[in-house]
């Protein structure tokens, strides 16, 4: 076989796996996905029906696209004590408790962080929202598809893990976000590395044995 050809396939074929994987081709989700779903939801406790109508809308306007859910965060100085845990257990402790379930679950469905930041100390802008002061971290996760969020979120190993996640927290929100425009997307970042490195070698190898020849 060519080499030249072998060159330049061995990255091509890992980007096509690695995009193979890392997209959801699976489109957006089926009626019956989203029945399923919310039968799942009614059935739980302290959801209220604003929030189970906020979830319906959005899986049934499922794009079937990437999209990342943006998390404002104030850690608990003083969080209360949990089952397992001491007395002097830390946020850090509960928080790391829940991401030792988390972290595997969105792993093996192309689902990450993108982004961690700590807050400095003040709000820039506010208006309209109470209590919009102290955020101390902002976190961006990556999800491959809304249909990979809700095989993590109904995972029925999640909800007990949950109280501890709440329990590091004084405060939070998270919303998600659907990107138009999303240039660290790692498909695109390895596209350019695999082009950049092979056209380099290519030139290296082949280019200088054209001159010498």
């Amino acid at each position: 076989m060519n080499k030249r050809l072998i060159l330049w396939g061995i990255p091509a074929a890992i980007w096509i796996l690695f995009t193979a994987w890392y997209t959801d081709f699976g489109g957006p989700l089926s009626d019956e996905e989203v029945k399923k779903a919310m039968a799942y939801f009614d059935a739980r406790d302290g959801l209220t029906l604003k929030r189970k109508q906020q979830l319906q809308a959005f899986f049934e306007n499922d794009s079937g696209r990437q999209f990342l859910m943006v998390n404002n965060i104030q850690m608990n100085p003083s969080p209360p004590t949990m089952p397992g845990f001491d007395a002097d257990a830390t946020a850090e402790d509960y928080s790391s408790h829940y991401m030792e379930h988390m972290y595997p679950e969105l792993f093996s469905r192309a689902c990450h962080p993108v982004f961690y930041a700590s807050g400095l100390g003040f709000a820039a802008d506010v208006s309209g929202i109470e209590n919009a002061e102290g955020w101390d971290t902002a976190a961006l996760f990556r999800y491959r598809s809304r249909r990979s969020f809700l095989e993590i979120i109904t995972n029925p190993e999640i909800g007990p893990r949950h109280d501890f996640k709440l329990a590091a927290m004084t405060k939070t929100i998270a919303y998600p976000v659907e990107t138009s425009l999303y240039l660290s997307d790692p498909r695109l970042l390895l596209f350019l590395a695999f082009g950049l490195v092979t056209a380099m070698i290519d030139i290296f190898v082949y280019g200088r044995g054209k001159r010498n020849g």
